[in-house]
């Protein structure tokens, strides 16, 4: 049984307290069938760590009355446009501003590409994958939580998301090897890489806009989801974000509409 406790001292995670919303609705386009899989485990680990989950694919559960009830939000390979109206988007800014938590899986990256705001808690906006292949995952920030019991050099088959509208407020603890990618793709690859020549973020973290965002571009294959090094891997996320999220504050919620200007 994958069972994982508390491994350092500042995030004292007490699942009694901790209410989860996992949302699963993707917009137009490609849709993952990892997302069933995704549902299963983390119903899996609340079970065994006593936190409560709803799930749902309804974007009319954004208003500010329900997110009140949620420590964070998860959104497992989400993609495209997922809410209906830019009240439930801001309804969920407002959340964030509130002090809530996000943390989203593979191609949550992908998800609501016209919506720039989204993309800056996101840390980037997908732009282009090379195939599925054997991959080497450097972790490059041991000392961050989330990462504990991780690899050093993690080999993994999975996909190795690229992004544009890169934010630079982020903080990356695991980051793709791309002199490990097949050279078959190797210029293509240098020309959306920009700056980043030798690692490319696979997971990072960030405080934006008054939340927590925790991201990992990790977990295309569904079997992923019954592997023990990934099931640590966003365990330790949800976990990491759980431990740092406080009673909502929505004195703190400014915007007025979703794609108000963000006040630093």
């Amino acid at each position: 049984m994958f069972l994982l406790k508390p491994v350092w001292a500042q995030t004292k995670f007490s699942g009694k307290n901790v209410s989860v919303l996992v949302y699963t609705k993707n917009g137009k386009g490609y849709v993952h069938d990892n997302i069933p899989s995704a549902v299963a485990a983390i119903q899996k680990l609340a079970q065994q760590h006593g936190f409560k989950v709803d799930v749902s694919d309804q974007p009319q559960v954004f208003t500010t009355e329900n997110l009140k009830k949620y420590t964070l939000l998860l959104f497992p390979s989400t993609n495209n446009d997922v809410f209906d109206t830019n009240e439930q988007r801001l309804a969920f800014r407002k959340y964030m501003q509130a002090g809530g938590g996000f943390v989203g899986l593979h191609s949550v990256v992908g998800t609501e590409r016209n919506w720039p705001w989204f993309k800056m808690m996101l840390g980037g906006s997908f732009v282009w994958h090379p195939p599925f292949q054997k991959l080497k995952i450097v972790l490059i920030d041991p000392a961050q939580p989330s990462a504990q019991g991780l690899p050093k050099i993690w080999a993994k088959e999975d996909e190795c998301y690229f992004m544009k509208d890169l934010y630079p407020g982020t903080h990356t603890f695991l980051a793709h090897d791309l002199t490990n990618l097949n050279p078959n793709e190797s210029e293509k690859m240098k020309s959306i890489a920009g700056p980043y020549t030798t690692l490319y973020p696979a997971a990072w973290y960030q405080k934006f806009d008054g939340g927590l965002v925790w991201i990992t571009a990790l977990g295309h294959a569904k079997t992923d989801y019954q592997d023990a090094t990934y099931l640590r891997h966003i365990w330790q996320g949800i976990q990491y974000v759980a431990g740092q999220v406080r009673k909502l504050d929505y004195t703190k919620a400014y915007a007025s509409t979703h794609d108000e200007a963000v006040r630093y």
